[in-house]
C-alpha cells in the first residue's frame, strides 16, 4: 500500500517546522521535530464477531510546538502502522471441530493527529490527548488458503467477505508521555469513533444466520518511544 498524500502532506508541514525560534511577549517559543516508533496492539469492539487482539508495530515523524510559559503544548504528527486483529472462523459451513480457531489479518494505516499535551511536570511528564484522521486499507489475510472459511456466528459468511472494512475514520487519542526533554516514552489509547465495520453494509453480503448489521469500533494500545531534536 502506498501512502503518497499523507507523506507529501508532513514533508509540508515540517518544512515550516524545523527548528526555528521566535518571541512572543516575555517567552519563547519554540519548534521541534520528533521521530516515533512503537508497537501496536489492535482490535475491533463489536458484536458481530469473535475477536483477539494482537501485535503489529508504527512508526512516524511528530511536530512540536513548545510554549515555555503554558500549562501545555500542541503537536502535529503522523504514523503509519500495521496492526493484526484475530477473526473466530471454522473450516466448513457445518463443521463443528476447533470452534475456537482463529484467521489472522492484517491492516496497514496512516494517522494524521493534533494533540495537546497537558504538563504535568514540564520537560519530564505530559498527558496527551486530542483528535486523529485514520486512512486505512482493507482487512487483508495473512494466509490466503483461508479466505474460504465460514465466520463463525454466520452461516454463509465467508473470511473474504468482511475484508472491505471502511477506509476513512475518525478517532480520539488519549496518552501520557514520562521521560528527558530530546526522549521519552509513551503510551496511546486510541478509539474509533465511526463504524470501521459500516462499509460491509453497503456491499451484497451473505448475513444469514447473524446480525446483518455490521458495526464495530476499532481500539489500538501503542506503547513506543519519541527522540526529538
Amino acid at each position: 500500500m502506498k501512502f503518497k498524500q499523507p507523506f507529501l502532506l508532513v514533508a509540508l508541514l515540517l518544512c515550516f517546522v524545523t527548528k526555528s525560534f521566535s518571541q512572543k511577549g516575555n517567552y519563547s517559543i519554540s519548534n521541534g521535530i520528533g521521530i516515533t516508533g512503537g508497537i501496536t496492539q489492535f482490535n475491533i469492539t463489536t458484536d458481530n464477531f469473535i475477536t483477539n487482539s494482537s501485535n503489529g508495530f508504527s512508526g512516524g515523524l511528530s511536530s512540536t510546538v513548545d510554549i515555555p510559559n503554558r500549562w501545555y503544548n500542541i503537536s502535529f504528527g503522523m504514523q503509519l502502522s500495521e496492526s493484526s486483529i484475530d477473526i473466530s472462523a471454522r473450516p466448513t459451513q457445518l463443521s463443528n471441530s476447533n470452534p475456537n480457531e482463529f484467521i489472522d489479518y492484517k491492516m496497514f494505516a496512516a494517522q494524521v493527529a493534533m494533540l495537546m499535551h497537558i504538563k504535568v511536570a514540564p520537560n519530564y511528564f505530559t498527558i496527551d490527548l486530542g483528535p486523529m484522521l485514520q486512512y486505512n486499507g482493507k482487512l487483508e489475510l495473512k494466509d490466503e488458503s483461508k479466505k474460504s472459511y465460514y465466520i463463525n456466528n454466520y452461516s454463509n459468511l465467508t473470511a473474504e467477505n468482511i475484508t472491505n472494512i471502511s477506509q476513512f475514520n475518525i478517532n480520539g487519542v488519549i496518552g501520557a508521555s514520562v521521560g528527558i526533554k530530546n526522549l521519552k516514552l509513551k503510551a496511546q489509547y486510541i478509539y474509533g469513533f465511526t463504524n470501521i465495520l459500516n462499509k460491509l453494509n453497503s456491499k451484497t453480503v451473505d448475513a444469514s444466520g447473524g446480525d446483518s448489521k455490521f458495526k464495530g469500533n476499532q481500539t489500538m494500545l501503542v506503547l513506543g518511544a519519541v527522540i526529538s531534536f
